[in-house]
């Protein structure tokens, strides 16, 4: 992270930072670094230890002479070299040739010659190359150790980048610091320049002055790396973040967000870590002009208001069972996120969690508050779950089997709409066998009782989810056999499995539409929910036929390629009809046909196919792919869904909508990329007629290219957004990014 910058202009101190400097050779040296050794039993920490090849003692002079392979070692300090010189009544070390002196720390200093005091802490060394324990490495023509270990370096260069290429060969780290004067001080794990320059590929480009930066993974006070956009709304965008150190688990972010069209943007952010957990609060604010009506293409604006944005996280481990967690996002209007780059989601929800979770049982109290940001959705009606208690408690053992026992209660309240408080309690038993032909078999049985109160009913416009006004109650009871046949053998030098599988469910008539329903509304068949006892997606519903359901599954492994695939249908036994509106593949007797295809093709290609089928004509009432193409460095993704299920369309929560989703990046160099990405809404009205799309409307894209390698990241992305919601514009973006490792993000 780049700290104190001190931008006093230094004419003198910047040429000189410019000026080539001998000695400034941040490649590795011959040397090996000594090891460390176990010191003797009755070794005196304070004397000085050594080995060397040869050996001579001058008694006239009081001079050891060690000839190579030389090792000295006092108080963590060590040194190798090829010949040492120790004058026993100065003090003083002089040694050369292949030189490598250790630190406690781990720093490991080189060079030609180094002359040391006997305690191997402080001395001069000619042509020194620092190679820090934390990363990082210093080089200059001359340096000098203190005894507290400070590193003083003349006409020096630093850099945390990697000085070798892939097949080891030298070559020019992607960035480096040359300056005049530099000090490195081991115990705050910082490096201070002064009349320093910064050079980027090779290149010298900015000049600074005088600052410091750390070389650990340690946070400290200073600024980030600044970003640079560019959007038709706000216009040229400077984000120069600052961050404080306020603590060692505590720290500040403020980050101003300078803009050429609209007025500034301040942006803080305050994190805390304890010993029980941790907590992140993120604050925007800033004053423009907003559009209030969002229903018209042109949005009509309005005075100057202020506007923001509250965006916090905390999760606390009270004790190895308890645990306490929330999240608050709230904005002053549906369009700041949007406008302001900040977040694109149409809803915002606000929870707090109190669980306690152990081997065989599960306690959670829970609250949400949902804030919209769609443009036709009202707030009024967003409910506020004030609270949500659910128990459930496992009981293994029981009849043979495992029996879970579920209590649950609910109030949803809104300001301007219905409100509903539920409870029930469930018993769920589950007996699974398997016979000695292999098959699995598993028998269940469940029973509910709800009691429901509601108020304001009329305020909900799709009558099926209103329930009657006041207050009801409701009995639920299923028994279900689900048999299933792994079938199991060799194929192709692989393996293959074949397993066919049949479900009984059975289940009395139930009150359902007396009932309001909160949570079963987006019901639609598929491969995840087809064997569930309960098709519905909650609790509110439940789904009251006796049915047959029926399928298959199938895998084959072989080397490098794995195909996993599952077909079913159900079969509804009674003839009574039922709640599940047309369209949902479930509504007649024999529902549609749903399937799940997966291939994998080693880590190069992976495609996952989810479909339903009319079960009169094959038509596709659900379409959706998922693919992966390619390696880390070089793929594609396509996604592509489509729903065709001719739903009514006052019921909104199953609308059809069809849209295509592609991203891509290539590496063609080691360290370049080119990346892409795009959504399409291919909705016609034939498939929506509530839908203002055309059958081809891009929603947005984006095109970058980028360089990356271990110590520096530069890229430059352009984004368009084709869609108008008020004063969030359709039109261009860019983004330039510029970080490096140990000066900024």
């Amino acid at each position: 992270m780049l700290r104190h910058l001190l931008w006093a202009s230094s004419a003198a101190l910047a040429l000189g930072a410019a000026a080539p400097a001998l000695g400034q050779d941040l490649q590795d040296r011959a040397a090996a670094p000594p090891p460390p050794e176990a010191p003797a039993a009755s070794a005196d920490p304070k004397q000085v230890q050594f080995s060397a090849d040869g050996l001579e003692y001058d008694n006239n002079t009081d001079v050891v002479t060690a000839n190579g392979e030389v090792r000295m070692t006092r108080q963590g300090n060590r040194l190798r070299a090829d010949k040492v010189v120790w004058d026993r009544k100065t003090g003083k070390v002089l040694a050369t040739g292949n030189i490598a002196v250790t630190n406690p720390q781990g720093d490991i200093a080189y060079g030609d010659s180094i002359e040391l005091t006997d305690s191997l802490k402080d001395g001069v060394v000619d042509n020194m190359l620092v190679v820090l324990e934390r990363g990082g490495r210093l080089a200059a023509a001359q340096g000098t150790r203190a005894e507290d270990g400070t590193v003083n370096l003349r006409r020096a260069a630093y850099t945390p980048c990697a000085v070798v290429n892939s097949a080891g060969c030298p070559k020019e780290p992607s960035w480096k610091i040359t300056a005049v004067r530099v000090t490195y001080r081991p115990e705050r794990e910082r490096i201070y320049f002064v009349g320093g320059r910064f050079h980027l590929f090779g290149l010298p480009t900015v000049p600074l002055p005088k600052f410091s930066a750390p070389v650990g993974g340690e946070s400290d006070s200073g600024f980030l790396s600044p970003d640079i956009r560019f959007k038709n709304v706000n216009g040229l965008e400077i984000v120069a973040p600052y961050y404080f150190r306020l603590a060692p688990n505590r720290g500040l972010t403020i980050t101003p967000h300078l803009f050429t069209a609209v007025l500034p943007m301040l942006q803080a952010q305050y994190d805390a870590l304890g010993t029980s957990g941790a907590f992140r609060v993120t604050g925007y604010a800033t004053e423009s002009r907003r559009s209030d009506d969002l229903s018209t293409a042109q949005g009509t604006g309005t005075e100057m208001a202020f506007r923001g944005y509250l965006d916090g996280i905390a999760r606390y481990q009270l004790t190895p069972n308890w645990t306490a967690s929330g999240s608050l996002r709230v904005t002053t209007d549906r369009t700041f996120l949007r406008r302001y780059d900040i977040s694109r989601d149409d809803r915002l929800r606000s929870t707090a969690t109190l669980e306690h979770i152990d081997r065989d049982s599960y306690f959670a109290v829970t609250g949400w508050a949902v804030q919209t940001l769609r443009v036709a959705d009202s707030q009024g009606a967003q409910p506020i779950a004030l609270p949500e208690i659910d128990y459930r408690r496992r009981f293994v053992g029981l009849a043979g089997g495992v029996a879970q026992l579920q209590l649950n209660t609910l109030a949803l309240t809104r300001t301007d709409g219905q409100d509903t408080q539920r409870a029930f309690a469930s018993l769920r038993w589950d007996l699974r066998r398997v016979t000695s032909g292999g098959q699995v078999l598993t028998l269940t049985g469940f029973a509910r009782a709800d009691a429901y109160h509601t108020h304001d009913t009329l305020a909900t416009s799709v009558v099926s989810y209103r329930g009657l006004e006041g207050f009801s109650t409701r009995a639920i009871g299923a028994i279900a056999a689900d048999l299933s046949w792994p079938l199991i053998g060799a194929f192709g030098g692989g393996t293959q499995r074949v397993t066919p599988r049949l479900q009984i469910v059975a289940s009395p008539r139930i009150a359902n539409l007396t009932l309001p329903n909160e949570d079963s509304r987006a019901v639609d068949l598929d491969d995840a929910n087809l064997f569930a006892l309960n098709r519905f997606p909650g609790y509110d519903r439940f789904e009251d036929t006796s049915r047959a359901t029926y399928g298959l599954e199938y895998a084959v492994d072989l080397p490098g390629v794995r195909v996993n695939t599952v077909v079913g249908q159900s079969y509804r036994l009674s003839r009574r009809p039922t709640i599940l509106p047309d369209g949902t593949g479930l509504s007649d007797r024999f529902s549609d046909i749903v399937g799940r295809t997966e291939v994998r093709f080693r880590d190069f290609v992976s495609v996952t196919h989810r479909y339903r089928l009319d079960k009169d004509s094959l038509t596709f009432r659900r379409n959706e792919l998922d693919a992966t193409i390619g390696s880390r460095s070089t793929y594609a993704l396509i996604g592509y869904l489509r729903l065709d299920r001719n739903i009514f369309p006052a019921i909104e929560d199953l609308q059809d909508r069809e849209e295509l989703r592609v991203a891509g990046r290539v590496q063609f160099k080691r360290f370049w990329s080119a990346f892409a990405s795009g959504v399409i809404d291919l909705t016609n009205r034939a498939e929506d007629p509530l839908s203002l799309a055309d059958g081809f409307d891009p929603v947005r894209h984006r095109v970058g290219i980028q360089y990356e390698d271990d110590c520096l990241r530069l890229g430059a992305t352009w984004r368009r957004d084709y869609q108008d919601t008020g004063d969030a514009r359709a039109g261009n973006a860019f983004l330039l990014t510029l970080a490096f490792t140990n000066l900024g993000r």
